[in-house]
């Protein structure tokens, strides 16, 4: 028997395979991990993707079978709710496999990453009725089971919403008015030397000082309680944004302005045609902060001294033992807080779409 001697190389790709690899894709990777996934591995993915429809119907027989520890009135509303949640998962599970079967595996990729977080959704939703309303751990009224929130909530629907409406107003106003001046502020600071020698000062003294801080300072010195809220808004948004676009504009490479440069750009195409694309993330990295800011400091104010609002309403609720009722606005403000961040996150997504385009 001749000794044939190992090759080291017979595994490995060559220099033809390597190449068509770095020309792969995103989409066209996972098509290939895909097809070489086993017939296990695949039926583990439907599993885990059918696992928040297990998990939302032990919600529903968790409510309807275990017996209440205190009395609960409408009981069919929290039951209702669950269904609703599991069936619009259910039309989004069937609606990604049709997408699949028409080539397109976009919906049932995000369906399989997202699958294991709604799974946990009912369970924290079925943990949460067993240890208020099935056990008492969570102690009533004081921690209110979903069935009493979701009951106070629609009945006090009009008011939960005007409430809103205001708490949008406030925030939006200051938050906009804040936005528009930092990126002002911070454009100009990062691009002009002489700017940012008389701001930075500036920057650095109110930097420091959480926006909580000013709140008994403007409610007494402003005009009015709107006036000192939005200002208060628009000063975190500020802070935010400029310390943002000043840092993102600094960081733009040399090399691009002297090429411009070279080309004959003038100083205001080096600012809007240069400077600010190029500082594009960091400027949208500042948005996103300065919401937080805002979301932050709007239900302080609204706490401490506006007469409208979520947080006003939250407070009132409260002063009248009605937990019910605070925690029907807490909810309503982390879905408010949850959709707003989730909307700037798709434009964040939408202007930097040539970041993807770079990566695939």
């Amino acid at each position: 028997m001749k000794y044939q001697p190992l090759d080291s190389t017979r595994n490995k790709p060559s220099m033809e395979q390597m190449a068509q690899l770095d020309k792969l894709t995103r989409q066209q990777l996972k098509e290939l991990e895909e097809r070489q996934k086993t017939p296990f591995q695949k039926f583990l993915d439907l599993v885990i993707m059918l696992l928040p429809v297990v998990c939302g119907l032990i919600a529903i027989g968790e409510y309807h079978f275990v017996p209440n520890n205190s009395p609960n009135n409408n009981p069919m509303t929290y039951m209702g709710f669950l269904i609703i949640l599991v069936s619009l998962y259910v039309l989004y599970f069937l609606y990604a496999f049709i997408k699949k079967g028409m080539g397109d595996k976009t919906v049932h990729d995000k369906l399989l990453y997202r699958a294991p977080l709604f799974a946990a959704l009912f369970l924290l939703l079925a943990a949460y009725d067993y240890l208020t309303l099935k056990t008492g751990v969570l102690t009533q009224p004081f921690v209110p089971c979903m069935n009493y929130i979701i009951n106070i909530a629609w009945i006090d629907r009009a008011y939960i919403i005007e409430c809103t409406l205001h708490t949008l107003r406030l925030m939006f106003l200051g938050y906009f008015i804040g936005v528009a001046l930092g990126l002002v502020t911070g454009i100009c600071c990062g691009y002009f030397e002489r700017v940012r020698y008389w701001v930075t000062p500036i920057i650095k003294f109110l930097g420091p000082i959480p926006t909580s801080t000013w709140i008994p300072i403007i409610m007494v010195v402003a005009s009015s309680l709107f006036g000192g809220a939005v200002f208060i808004i628009a000063l975190g948004s500020w802070f935010a944004v400029t310390v943002a676009s000043m840092n993102g504009i600094q960081n733009v490479d040399k090399d691009y302005f002297e090429a411009a440069k070279t080309l004959g750009a003038t100083e205001r195409q080096l600012v809007f045609k240069v400077a600010i694309p190029h500082a594009m993330p960091s400027i949208l990295s500042g948005c996103t902060q300065a919401m937080s800011s805002a979301c932050t400091a709007i239900m302080i104010a609204e706490m401490m001294g506006v007469k409208a609002g979520l947080g006003w309403y939250m407070t009132w609720a409260k002063s009248w033992a009605s937990y019910d009722k605070m925690f029907a606005a807490l909810f309503v403000i982390c879905f408010i807080f949850t959709a707003v961040t989730k909307a700037l996150d798709l434009i964040k997504r939408r202007v930097l779409r040539w970041q993807i385009g770079a990566v695939k």
